[in-house]
């Protein structure tokens, strides 16, 4: 028999029933597709997906939810995506990016989808226009392109850092390469880009930072970054680099600066779309969401260990100050 993973959501587990759905058609089955692995904190996240789902009338018990980990490995994804369909998924949720979203496009024309992603869907070919998306898809998108208020921050922050920046990415991710190219376009000699696609890779990164003058990082938002955001902060510290990157987890952990959306309100209105489209809604009218939530946390301890002192216009904007 196949191996299925579940997961606990308040106390309940959470999975399609061995015996074949088609006998237990009163209950509707959601497959989730992840790029990356089942984390404690994504089962936070799930458990506010699900939250979402109740406001639609499906409470504990009337919903079965499925999941595919691809633990990192994007090629994974495709097969994963098809397992779900052979599972006869009444909805798939694509989390992790484009990529996930276009593995579970390119597997069904038909079964609903609702992604959540960090770029343009209409660019990326998913959906038509965000107002009318077509097709079987639709989701919600953050449009989070390295440059912008990461830059900004990090150098307001240590303006030093305008001179000689890094930017930590995953080349394993198809995203990668295009992303490595803008950003050098952007910002040319004074950028320094070092790699990991696993977690030995970490420590060379930032020695190779240390070794090329970097005086600040920008960690690239993506799943497997995301859920190391622990191991991250860490090495920030201790190899004395002043990092930001887009994941709260980040600065809670040590990390010197985080900002981004607020990841549970995003898992709350995807999980309000599987609902609604559960109950009849068609992914061509449901538009494409945009975040209405974003947060900037700063650390000041690791401020303070960094030797760095935090200009009063930071502290006033942030959302939340550790201290």
């Amino acid at each position: 028999m196949r191996r299925r993973e579940f997961i606990a959501l308040a106390g309940n587990t959470l999975a399609w029933p061995l015996t074949p759905r088609a006998q237990q058609a009163t209950v509707p089955g959601i497959g989730l597709l992840a790029p990356g692995p089942a984390s404690s904190s994504m089962q936070n996240f799930l458990h506010v997906f699900r939250q979402g789902l109740k406001e639609t009338g499906y409470a504990e018990g009337q919903v079965a939810l499925e999941f595919r980990w691809a633990e990192g490995h994007y090629d994974r994804l495709p097969a994963m995506a098809a397992d779900l369909i052979r599972g006869k998924a009444d909805v798939i949720v694509t989390l992790g990016g484009t990529v996930t979203a276009l593995a579970a496009k390119a597997a069904t024309n038909t079964i609903p989808i609702v992604f959540m992603i960090g770029t343009d869907p209409v660019e990326a070919g998913l959906v038509t226009s965000f107002g009318r998306p077509g097709g079987n898809i639709t989701g919600i998108t953050t449009i989070s392109m390295f440059g912008g208020k990461h830059i900004e921050l990090l150098f307001e922050m240590v303006p030093e850092a305008a001179t000689r920046m890094g930017l930590l990415v995953n080349p394993a991710n198809p995203l990668a390469e295009s992303l490595v190219k803008a950003s050098l376009t952007q910002l040319g000699s004074r950028l320094i880009v070092v790699n990991a696609r696993t977690e030995s890779d970490f420590e060379p990164a930032f020695a190779t930072l240390v070794k090329e003058g970097a005086r600040g990082l920008v960690v690239w938002e993506e799943p497997f970054l995301d859920t190391r955001a622990d191991q991250i902060a860490a090495l920030a510290t201790r190899f004395t680099m002043p990092a930001i990157h887009g994941v709260r987890n980040f600065a809670m952990a040590g990390g010197l600066m985080s900002y981004g959306v607020v990841l549970a309100d995003l898992f709350h209105q995807i999980g309000v779309y599987a609902g609604r489209i559960l109950k009849g809604d068609k992914p061509a009218d449901l538009p494409v969401l945009q975040p209405r939530k974003f947060e900037f946390v700063i650390n000041l301890k690791t401020a303070k260990a960094l030797g760095l002192t935090v200009p009063p216009s930071l502290i006033a904007r942030a959302d939340e100050v550790i201290e």
